[in-house]
């Protein structure tokens, strides 16, 4: 519940600094997080919070794609801040060395020899990135490793 509480200092420093847009970002998370426990009929364990928060920057992260192949880079750019400012709720995410290291261990131990087998080296790896990576990213760089 610790998130919960950051997330209403945050909310109350944003509001005294008159910062309008993370003050309407923080409250869109707890909404959503409100939404979440009102759906789950009980409080939220820090597990689901960082479920609903990492589903909400998949979102930003693809409306940023889409806003950006639409040449929409105003809509691209506040999109971009406020997954900054979700960012700073969610664990650190895995780097490029790092997620590739996991995925070759994950290999290894499933015994995947091609990308036909990409479902068992998936099934080993998601549990390991969940949170600290994005499954696209995942799913994408798995792909490339199994080869064609």
């Amino acid at each position: 519940m610790a998130i919960l509480e950051d997330l209403n200092a945050a909310l109350k420093e944003a509001m005294k600094s008159r910062d309008e847009l993370k003050t309407s970002v923080i409250r869109m998370m707890k909404a959503s997080l409100k939404n979440k426990e009102i759906e789950k009929m009980g409080t939220l364990t820090d597990e689901d919070i960082l479920s609903a928060l990492s589903t909400m920057a998949k979102q930003r992260r693809e409306s940023i794609e889409q806003f950006a192949n639409a040449g929409r880079t105003e809509l691209a750019e506040k999109e971009s801040r406020e997954l900054e400012i979700l960012q700073a709720y969610l664990p650190k995410q895995l780097s490029p060395e790092e997620l590739d290291a996991l995925i070759k261990n994950a290999i290894s131990e499933s015994g995947a020899k091609s990308a036909a087998d990409m479902g068992k080296v998936m099934k080993v790896l998601m549990p390991n990135v969940k949170g600290v990576a994005d499954g696209k990213a995942v799913n994408q760089r798995v792909k490339e490793l199994l080869g064609p």
